[in-house]
């Protein structure tokens, strides 16, 4: 995806963004195609749609070669566990959560590095469940936090085909 690209995906009107990223999705390399559902995903009017994106980013970075994904793990782990927490699945959250706190050295410290963190920190904060089962009667705060990043490289590999994000 190259830098115009992500430009035009970020500051058009959803349906501009939607199609740029859903031909990122069919053309691109398994880099392009994971950063395509992951922004996707932030596109989502509803977190049903978000959590179908994010799952197909997923799905396409644990099918990569690591190597050319390894940095969307953290990010895509963090949305996850947000979006499973917001529709109150807080089990698979609390998973996804850990995954990410699992992978998040993996980062390094820089802008992006610590908004990813942050993140973490921020749902942490939010959801005092994140880390471990919450106390007898105690609630989660739902609510989006701001925790999604999107990012995308660029890379010469290309992937296969598969059902597309929303």
């Amino acid at each position: 995806m190259s830098g115009e690209e992500l430009a035009l995906a970020m500051t058009k009107d959803l349906a501009v963004a939607r199609r740029i990223l859903l031909r990122l999705w069919e053309e691109g390399s398994a880099v392009d195609r994971c950063a395509a559902a992951h922004f996707l995903a932030d596109r989502q009017d509803k977190p049903r749609g978000e959590l179908f994106s994010d799952l197909r980013a997923l799905e396409v970075a644990q099918a990569a070669d690591p190597a050319e994904v390894h940095g969307f793990f953290p990010s895509l782990h963090l949305n996850l566990a947000d979006v499973y927490h917001r529709l109150g699945d807080l089990a698979t959250a609390r998973d996804h959560f850990a995954a990410a706190e699992a992978v998040i050295d993996t980062l390094r410290d820089d802008g992006y590095g610590r908004m990813i963190r942050g993140g973490l920190a921020r749902l942490a904060e939010n959801w005092p469940g994140a880390r471990r089962s919450p106390a007898r009667g105690s609630a989660p705060r739902p609510g989006r936090n701001a925790t999604s990043t999107r990012t995308a490289k660029a890379t010469a590999s290309r992937s296969g085909g598969a059902n597309p994000p929303a």
